[in-house]
């Protein structure tokens, strides 16, 4: 099934593609002329799954977007302190290229700007590896592939980049670089000039999410630490004098890029990126910003909001074959549910459903096999549903539908926007009813019959006809009232009781609260456990509906003891071996307890 994921984004990247604003950027003429109608959005989370829309796999230069990483790598190699001496964390409130230099120390306000990502070049070692070589090998691991640089756009970069040079010679004035700064100054124009497209982008954001380890490799590109002071100089200056008014209205570390990209990261979760390319008058993608900020509103990501990660997860997944209902079904039906269970699927959920919680839920259910027909959320131990949760969930009902599937919930209190989706109170419920919808689309209506004669009783199946009749004239017939209590805790023996037709509830109460062991429809029998006269009733058992009944009382059984003896031991084989199958199948699936 498509994910409604995938949907959201397509529908948002057709929104925006009218946003026709901005121009691409002009200081490098190699990317003057972009083609403005190219636009790409990527979202990866922190496991490596992408969602991608538009042109992802076209490539442009990374330009900006590549000081985060450049930060990165300076911060592994010299330490915190040895860079913090260099390049200071404060937001200059100036644009990508102003010279924002210290007065007394010639130090950059940080290293999201030109003169900070310079100076940070500088501190990213040259010595066994060549510098350049290390950067490009740091951009490639993060990205999960290997990446190139454009000879082009470098060409370019170093035929305009007058300003940048002039930083470059003032910070070595400084000595905050305290070499020829020529090659540093080269290896900055490189680290701009490296191709990428939107899904090498997202992924690299979402290695950030990831604490520094990138989602598909598993390679520990960045530490935890380097990666903690990378967020938050992004926070605070990714987006350069236009920070304030991002971080109120989207709430994410990001960063743009002159070449049209811009990167989000919501740690913990997810890393988004958008490219187009024409520009504001900030530097940033106009669709990025708008896209960024849609999805941010519309997802529920701004860092005050999803503040609350790692807790929405799936607890545990399985078919209903493994935790069968209560319900007691005839031995063909039993055999017919073996065969098809896996037809039914139940998650079970916990902790908040905020964004990164539902993806990994609706991405699950997208993924199963076709052949899965019904799929159970169990919320009940999900401590918040947020909007974009509810929205997301009825999407996925809506999509599952079309396909002929069905989507059911089992949460103590339904959240009124899902009423369209069936609910339950319970686990138990939502199996009976994937049981018997199992059974009705798969079987005959042999499997569930609604009124069961005597004969056809299966206890009573190793008994002749001339066995069942005598027994059967033995009976007394009534009929019982819904919700009226049939059999109580500490009864003595009451007899057999045959269910003709209708349902009955067996239940104990322990501290007050019932708690609810099988229900029993017809062709099925209960009191037996307490057969031989010395025995109590164990469980309550109350009608579910009008109950039709026939019971061989136990003044009926001391009489057939006394007149028919073999057919009394008869009766007592069979109906033991009935009872010993269904205490033998209660022992199998103890494991999951019906709650």
């Amino acid at each position: 099934m498509r994910s409604p994921i995938a949907d959201y984004l397509s529908q948002l990247h057709g929104d925006l593609l009218k946003l026709t604003a901005g121009r691409p950027y002009q200081g490098i003429p190699a990317m003057a002329g972009a083609d403005t109608s190219k636009f790409a959005i990527a979202l990866a989370t922190v496991d490596g799954h992408v969602y991608k829309v538009g042109d992802a796999g076209l490539e442009f230069s990374i330009q900006s977007i590549s000081k985060p990483f450049s930060y990165g790598l300076a911060l592994d190699d010299q330490g915190l302190a040895a860079v913090d001496a260099k390049i200071d964390v404060e937001p200059s409130g100036d644009a990508f290229n102003e010279i924002s230099l210290a007065r007394e120390t010639g130090r950059p306000a940080n290293a999201m700007i030109n003169a900070g990502a310079i100076a940070t070049v500088s501190l990213v070692k040259d010595a066994e590896t060549p510098r350049f070589a290390r950067i490009l090998e740091q951009f490639s691991l993060c990205a999960g592939r290997e990446l190139h640089l454009s000879e082009t756009i470098y060409a370019s970069e170093a035929l305009t980049g007058h300003r940048n040079r002039a930083l470059a010679y003032l910070l070595r004035s400084f000595g905050i670089i305290e070499t020829d700064p020529t090659p540093v100054l080269e290896d900055y124009f490189k680290a701009c000039s490296v191709m990428v497209n939107t899904e090498d982008l997202a992924m690299m954001a979402a290695t950030l999410a990831n604490g520094g380890t990138q989602p598909s490799t598993g390679v520990q590109v960045m530490s935890p630490e380097a990666v903690q002071r990378v967020l938050s100089v992004m926070t605070t200056c990714g987006m350069y004098d236009d920070a304030g008014a991002w971080i109120s209205a989207v709430g994410l570390p990001a960063k743009s890029g002159v070449g049209g990209g811009l990167i989000a990261v919501l740690p913990g979760q997810l890393g988004l990126a958008v490219y187009s390319p024409a520009l504001d008058a900030h530097g940033s993608s106009v669709r990025g910003l708008a896209a960024s900020e849609r999805i941010s509103r519309d997802m529920g990501l701004h860092f005050v909001r999803a503040a609350r990660i790692g807790r929405s997860v799936i607890r545990d997944h399985y078919d209903i074959t493994q935790v069968p209902s209560a319900t007691r079904h005839t031995e063909d039906a039993e055999k017919l549910l073996a065969d098809y269970g896996h037809r039914a699927h139940i998650l079970e959920l916990a902790g908040d459903l905020l964004f990164a919680g539902t993806e990994s839920v609706v991405r699950e259910v997208s993924e199963l096999p076709s052949t899965v027909e019904l799929v159970i959320l169990d919320l009940r131990r999900v401590d918040e549903i947020d909007k974009i949760a509810i929205r997301m969930i009825g999407d996925l009902n809506r999509g599952l539908a079309t396909e002929g599937r069905t989507l059911a919930l089992v949460q103590n209190q339904l959240f009124a926007p899902l009423e369209e989706v069936k609910f339950f109170s319970n686990r138990n419920d939502a199996v009976e009813w994937a049981e018997t919808t199992i059974l009705l689309r798969h079987g005959s209506p042999e499997l569930m019959p609604q009124r069961v004669a005597i004969a056809d009783f299966a206890a009573l199946a190793p008994l002749s006809p001339e066995d069942v009749a005598l027994l059967e004239s033995r009976m007394v017939e009534s009929e019982i009232a819904d919700a009226q209590v049939i059999r109580r805790v500490g009864q003595e023996f009451g007899g057999v009781y045959f269910i003709l037709d209708g349902k009955v509830v067996t239940s104990t109460h322990r501290g007050g609260s019932p708690t609810r062991h099988a229900t029993l429809s017809a062709g099925m029998t209960f009191g037996e456990i307490a057969l031989g006269g010395e025995g109590d009733q164990t469980t309550r058992v109350t009608a579910l509906g009008r109950v039709h009944l026939k019971v061989l009382s136990a003044e009926a059984i001391t009489a057939l003891e006394a007149e028919h003896p073999e057919l009394a031991l008869r009766f007592w084989k069979a109906i033991a071996r009935d009872a010993y199958t269904r205490v033998e199948a209660y022992l199998k699936d103890s494991g999951h307890p019906l709650r």
